[in-house]
């Protein structure tokens, strides 16, 4: 199970009571920042927008490729290590709506991960250094460091030790 904060509602679906959750002008301010950064072409402006207006934390030398999505609500609840890459029209979610509850949770990315285009991050996950994340992934749970996981559902495809015994 994902590392989730849940939140019970009651009345109307979650998404609903957003407002409750979350302030307008809060989701206002990160859709903008976020909608310029997808199309950044510069790192450093990139990572700089996520930190500064953002308050992600994210490591030196980290690489967000075009039209990666952040959460638009708790961008905060992300944290990318140093020197990894975030392919093309990732997404990374650090809340879901659902009909009797709201969940959220962070999303811990380790140092020097790659993550493959199109990969959707739940809330509430890790991903451990050096691990690979195939593109098209959903990550639903944990990663091992140094693993190769992908899929959907995800599955582990390599562990840290069979990487290593490839390499030789």
């Amino acid at each position: 199970m994902r590392n989730t904060e849940r939140h019970r509602v009651s009345g109307a679906n979650s998404l609903w009571q957003i407002y409750k959750t979350v302030s307008f002008w809060k989701v206002m301010k990160n859709f903008t920042i976020i909608q310029i950064a997808r199309y950044m072409p510069f790192l450093k402006v990139k990572n700089w927008l996520y930190r500064a207006f953002l308050k992600m934390n994210v490591g030196d030398q980290t690489a967000f490729a075009l039209m990666v999505m952040v959460d638009i609500m708790f961008p905060e609840k992300i944290t990318v290590g140093r020197n990894s890459i975030i392919g093309y029209n990732t997404t990374i979610l650090a809340h879901e709506y659902l009909i009797d509850e709201y969940r959220l949770g962070e999303v811990i990315i380790g140092n020097e991960v790659m993550i493959g285009a199109n990969t959707t991050i739940l809330p509430g996950v890790k991903i451990g250094d050096r691990a690979i994340v195939s593109a098209g992934t959903v990550v639903h749970k944990d990663v091992p460091a140094g693993a190769f996981v992908g899929g959907n559902p995800m599955r582990l495809i390599y562990t840290k030790e069979e990487m290593e015994n490839r390499k030789k």
